[in-house]
């Protein structure tokens, strides 16, 4: 395992945990063989699979294990609902102004202009105007409520138990795009969730590899077709390896990781480049503990960035999902942001292993390489 003490972008992506990478290489070891065969070892692992559904749904506090189905990531498990949601239900797509790429751009893909309806959050706390919500679900012609758990730019945690709750008072079905959430915060309630999804690089697993919750009745929901594997909802060959590594990360995370995670490191670094002139992206409202976006003082943030490499931090200029186009991200945006703003913020994510004395490191890091752009 590399050094992470100056790793600063896990809401981008985390190292494979020390325990999912054991776990995959005994899975590799053990059970190799294509799940949905009928010879002997093949049953064993089919067995395998079912013993990790049933721990998926345990965790997320559902009574039903055939309600979770193995996906390659939460991109496929955000399209495959929106695409199901737009084909059996009519009325719009309600979704926050927040919402990751891969459930905004889908819903407007399969629903259109016409079909959805964007409730904005307020700039200052970056939380849903959940009165806002409740209007539009009285005023009816919605087919289903899409809201984030907690927002991968800003951190910012939005009330989705809530929102679950005022969907299913109207008969709307509710999803949470819990990416960010799982192996931060606590699991256990989620499964309140019509439909849900998550993935594992984002807590300690592999990547391409991910699960997604659906309703019971949906029994017509595919998100790939071909064949009949995951009861015929999710066609091709399980990866058994890589949702054992995912099951052993989320396990340790629940059982372990988050009982000692705390905001006092990012807090911490967050007063001292506070008294340098640095502002909060929604420090007004409840956030992940891991999370700071930052409003830079002056020059643009890839500037910033570039100088923090070279001391060897690893950050972020937003979300990883969309660095690099140049475009303004619809988050910061939605935070009230002007364009030369956005050009100067950046995000800093830090891990359950970071520690004060690491955010204070970065803190030192972001003072010099200010010193020298201001020069």
């Amino acid at each position: 395992m590399s050094d992470l003490s100056r790793y600063f972008d896990v809401n981008a992506t985390t190292p494979m945990s020390a325990v999912s990478r054991s776990a995959w290489l005994d899975a590799n070891e053990r059970f190799w063989q294509n799940p949905s065969s009928l010879y002997r070892e093949a049953g064993m692992a089919k067995q395998e699979l079912e013993v990790c559904r049933e721990e998926v749904a345990d965790r997320l506090g559902l009574d039903e294990p055939e309600r979770v189905i193995f996906t390659s990531g939460a991109t496929e498990a955000n399209n495959a609902m929106i695409r199901y949601v737009a084909a059996t239900r009519e009325g719009k797509l309600l979704m926050s102004s927040i919402e990751h790429p891969c459930v905004e751009a889908a819903v407007l893909a399969m629903f259109g202009d016409e079909r959805t309806e964007e409730v904005a959050v307020d700039p200052g706390s970056g939380v849903i105007d959940v009165d806002r919500v409740r209007k539009l679900l009285e005023r009816g012609g919605i087919a289903a409520v899409s809201v984030m758990a907690a927002n991968n730019e800003t951190g910012t945690l939005q009330p989705w138990e809530e929102l679950a709750a005022l969907a299913h008072e109207f008969e709307v079905p509710f999803h949470s795009d819990a990416a960010q959430w799982i192996g931060k915060l606590p699991a256990a309630k989620l499964g309140t969730c019509d439909f849900l999804t998550g993935s594992a690089h984002k807590f300690g697993g592999g990547k391409g590899i991910g699960f997604m919750v659906i309703p019971e009745d949906a029994e017509d929901f595919h998100s790939l077709i071909g064949g009949p594997q995951e009861d015929g909802r999710r066609a091709g060959t399980e990866n058994l390896p890589a949702v054992m590594a995912m099951v052993a990360a989320l396990e340790e995370c629940e059982d372990g990781l988050l009982r000692d995670v705390s905001s006092k490191g990012r807090d911490a670094f967050e007063a001292r480049m506070k008294n340098e002139g640095m502002s909060i992206v929604g420090e007004a409202g409840p956030r992940l503990w891991n999370t700071s976006m930052l409003i830079l003082p002056h020059t643009k943030n890839l500037k910033w960035l570039i100088r923090l490499s070279q001391r060897g931090f690893s950050v972020s200029t937003g979300s990883a999902c969309s660095a690099g186009r140049g475009n303004p991200s619809r988050v910061m945006t939605a935070m009230g942001l002007d364009f030369d703003e956005m050009s100067r913020v950046m995000r800093f994510s830090g891990g359950t292993n970071s520690s004060e004395k690491d955010w204070l490191s970065l803190a030192d890091a972001l003072s010099d390489v200010e010193a020298e752009l201001r020069q």
